[in-house]
């Protein structure tokens, strides 16, 4: 008669079942993920058929497209150090009282501009196209603020413009310190033609309005280059 298994033996058959089922169980989830992957799969392939319909591929035609250029680097701190040093070559002693018009506009026109454009301006032949807030500025801010402001302006060809100073309601002795600096700072730059006190509607005495230059023809930008 044979012997029966021993114990050991009995333990060690009973891991390999477990072991085996637990394998079994392993792979049969896997291979349902994989059933459910596929599944999704072809609905988003069935989901794109649809879409597109008869659409057929366009044909190779062997063009190879162009790299874009590279963007070249803007100097952003040399623009900054230059607009700070136009900002200080600014001068506030400026005598401009033979300068402006003795009306009430304050007006002023550059040498060889037409007696009539301050005139127009503050009539609103040209439309307002920009403003420039200085209020709450130290004076070395708006300085700067106002080389920067112009500079921006003659770049993106804008002609006429709002400059905001204020009317000095807040200041001490209610005096609109900015002012008379925005008028002289104004006379010393050579991108504007002409000024005027800005109308009741644009501002009144708190602004002024300003025509600039035009912006350099391509082929004068050319030369000066």
């Amino acid at each position: 008669m044979a012997k029966p298994p021993a114990r050991g033996s009995l333990a060690a058959l009973g891991d390999l079942r477990d072991a085996l089922r637990d394998q079994a169980r392993e792979r049969a989830e896997a291979e349902a993920r994989a059933r459910a992957e596929q599944a999704r799969l072809e609905r988003e392939r069935n989901v794109f058929r649809a879409a597109v319909g008869d659409a057929a591929p366009l044909r190779p035609t062997g063009r190879v497209d162009p790299a874009p250029l590279p963007v070249p680097p803007v100097a952003r701190q040399f623009e900054l150090d230059e607009s700070s040093a136009l900002a200080e070559s600014i001068s506030d002693e400026i005598d401009i009282e033979r300068l402006l018009d003795t009306d009430g506009d304050l007006s002023y026109r550059r040498d060889g501009v037409g007696p009539d454009v301050p005139r127009r301006l503050r009539r609103g032949d040209w439309v307002i196209q920009k403003q420039l807030d200085l209020h709450g500025l130290r004076v070395d801010e708006a300085r700067e603020a106002l080389v920067v402001f112009l500079a921006e302006c003659i770049k993106r060809e804008i002609r006429c413009v709002r400059i905001v100073h204020g009317k000095g309601l807040g200041s001490v002795n209610k005096e609109p310190v900015l002012k008379g600096k925005v008028l002289k700072w104004l006379t010393q730059r050579a991108e504007v033609l002409a000024f005027c006190q800005a109308g009741p509607n644009d501002g009144g005495s708190g602004a002024l309005v300003a025509l600039l230059k035009p912006a350099p023809s391509p082929a004068a930008r050319r030369r000066r280059g």
